[in-house]
């Protein structure tokens, strides 16, 4: 049998190399050309990724692209739009009209006429609640109340409610309704507070002439830095009070506040509980005691000022307006530094940027970006979770709406049927607190959820207040309200807690 060994091809000399196997040099070769094909990959996608990286830095770098000059002359957001497409193209976004579970607005089409040029409306809120116009019999919101709908058509729409065409309105209505920066600057002839002055005591039909935009960028930004400022006389006036009685002396809001503080009070501006002083028709906010609404009903109570005669009772009534950022203070958001913006206006990314969202919406429209940054939980829950505190809201709402309807009912029923002046007029004195209680609630346009628990107490005064009314009708003493010693007491240790 042949040696095996003895068929191998033998060196040629006793020094030359084995020859490896064909095999093992094609493998070889292989992973050569590999590496070198993974290697021109990962450079090319390295090249790649530094090129984006550097492209995407000078997007964040370049803040705006300067198209127009802005100053304080221009009041056109589609101006100011040139240097910010993207915060005014949100912005347009406003005009979108899209319902959550118990806010938003549902529009109805209408036939326009001379007096009111409007094809689409939003629904009447005093059709869908008859007691809203038992609570302000009298005023003009008991002709006309509708839902609100988004920043874009708040001048158009003011415009052409009845309370404003069948009513005399002062041109201080125009301070929440309007970009009035240009117009009190001209009207002031430069001086702001002069023109702010001035327009207040025009009449409504005069100063609307004036206006030419609902509320735009620059009622909140300064043209030259477009760092968010304060341009309503009435909240600079009205936060300097409220800081003084907090112990800050010479507060200056443009001064003193911090960008996130800003973040909360240019909205503040209007969205806020406030008066027209009778004479000078000065918008004016009552927080010179505070802003919880007992302090807010004390400085009433203190200043007598009364907004109208209820037609059917003969009381006194003091109309609340809309105090969302008043409420938005007493709960936990406000406690834990989240600002109105935070959660309407929420950041998105535009490329590299940061940027607000300007279409100003529910949060319950855009959960993930309001929500989600801070709680861990899903959508669902989250939406579930507001809609459940403002089902509470609407069910204890309802049990203290129908109480006042109920006392309006026997203070009509006790001016024809003998009971004494001074039961009537005390009962007045408590319908004006369960109406301005629950109205303040009932204006406020987060359902119950900006402070829930805050929102339950002043529910529960609205009731007591009206309970309180009905039993001085019967022959109850007053003086047989006053709170228990236990009461005292508790309210004693709140506040010293609170302090």
């Amino acid at each position: 049998m042949a040696d095996p060994e003895a068929t191998q091809t033998q060196p040629e000399g006793d020094d030359a190399p084995a020859k490896a196997p064909r095999s093992q040099r094609t493998r070889r070769i292989g992973i050569v050309v590999a590496a070198i094909a993974l290697t021109a990959v990962a450079t090319a996608g390295i090249t790649a990724l530094l090129a984006n990286i550097i492209e995407r830095q000078g997007e964040a770098s370049d803040s705006y692209t300067k198209v127009v000059d802005l100053d304080d002359t221009i009041a056109d957001p589609a101006v100011w739009g040139q240097n910010f497409p993207a915060q005014y193209e949100a912005f347009l976004r406003t005009s979108e009209m899209t319902a959550t579970v118990h806010a938003g607005s549902v529009q109805e089409a209408r036939t326009p006429s001379e007096t009111d040029p409007r094809t689409v409306i939003s629904t009447s809120r005093i059709e869908e609640d008859p007691r809203l116009v038992t609570m302000w019999d009298g005023y003009p919101f008991s002709v006309d109340y509708r839902h609100a709908r988004g920043h874009a058509y708040m001048l158009e729409d003011q415009r052409y409610t009845l309370r404003v065409q069948n009513f005399k309105q002062p041109g201080a209505c125009l301070n929440c309704h309007a970009s009035t920066v240009t117009i009190m600057d001209e009207l002031g002839n430069g001086d702001r507070d002069a023109g702010f002055a001035a327009m207040n005591k025009m009449s409504y039909a005069d100063a609307s002439q004036l206006a030419d935009h609902p509320v735009s960028c620059i009622d909140c930004h300064d043209p030259q830095t477009m760092q968010l400022r304060i341009t309503r006389p009435a909240f600079e006036k009205g936060i300097t009070a409220l800081k003084k009685s907090e112990g800050v002396e010479d507060y200056d809001v443009n001064r003193d506040a911090t960008r996130q503080e800003m973040r909360s009070y240019v909205c503040a501006q209007c969205h806020v509980e406030y008066y027209f002083e009778k004479e000078t028709k000065e918008l004016t906010f009552p927080w010179t005691k505070g802003l919880n609404i007992d302090d807010i009903w004390d400085y009433y109570l203190e200043d007598g000022h009364k907004d109208f005669t209820h037609a059917t009772t003969g009381a006194e009534i003091v109309k609340a307006q809309h105090p969302e950022f008043d409420i938005w203070s007493q709960g936990i958001h406000a406690d834990n530094g989240v600002s109105c913006t935070d959660c309407h206006m929420p950041y998105e990314a535009e490329g590299a940027r940061k940027v607000t969202n300007h279409q100003i919406q529910s949060p319950m429209l855009n959960v993930n970006a309001s929500c989600m940054t801070c709680h861990h939980s899903t959508e669902d829950e989250m939406k579930n979770r507001v809609v459940k505190i403002q089902d509470q809201f609407i069910a204890s709402r309802d049990v203290a709406f129908d109480s006042l309807v109920q006392l309006i009912a026997d203070l009509e029923k006790a001016q024809t049927d003998g009971t004494p002046a001074a039961a009537i007029d005390a009962a007045r004195e408590f319908q004006n607190k369960a109406s301005f209680y629950l109205d303040y609630v009932y204006s406020e346009n987060s359902y119950g959820f900006h402070a829930p628990a805050y929102i339950e107490r002043i529910i529960a005064d609205s009731l007591d207040a009206s309970r309180k009314g009905q039993l001085v009708l019967k022959g109850v003493d007053p003086s047989t309200f006053a709170p228990s010693e236990i009461s005292q007491a508790n309210k004693q240790k709140i506040e010293e807690r609170e302090a």
